[in-house]
């Protein structure tokens, strides 16, 4: 075997470190997006826990249309409040079961970020043992280079 010929495969090797290293920062960068999202989410929730315990019936709303338009109501009943369940699944709920299904929809919100992050955690540990790995296939091929240096001399 070449050392020359070797060289060139530890170079094709190391295109191909850097390139999942890259794919997995990818990775890492949608994850993040998704966390993101799942806060958003939450702050939404949080808002509308706020919202359904601070009504009463007969308060004034203002209730979204769309397309930014909004339109003044009054709370008939604040004990008939809808609340997604998720899967295109709604139910009718008294308040304190709309802040209690908001608050089980947050926990499930909790659960998945931590699985998200978990999941973020092992792709830069990935990451990292192939930056490595990389750096110790370069110290190789600086080592062949000065052997072969050394030799020609």
């Amino acid at each position: 075997m070449s050392l020359g010929g070797g060289g060139g495969g530890g170079q094709q090797q190391l295109q191909q470190l850097a390139q999942e290293i890259e794919q997995i920062e990818e990775q890492i960068e949608a994850l993040e997006g998704e966390i993101d999202d799942l806060q958003a989410e939450q702050t939404e929730i949080d808002e509308a826990i706020e919202a359904i315990g601070a009504l009463d019936t007969g308060s004034n709303v203002k209730v979204p249309l769309g397309g930014g338009a909004y339109v003044h109501a009054e709370v008939g009943d604040i004990d008939e409040v809808v609340v997604e369940l998720g899967g295109d699944y709604a139910a009718e709920r008294d308040q304190d079961g709309a802040i209690d299904t908001l608050e089980t929809k947050k926990d499930t919100l909790d659960d998945r970020i931590e699985e998200v992050r978990s999941d973020i955690a092992e792709l830069e540990t990935e990451s990292e043992e192939l930056e490595q790995q990389a750096q110790q296939m370069q110290q190789q091929q600086m080592q062949q280079m000065q052997q072969m240096q050394g030799d020609d001399e």
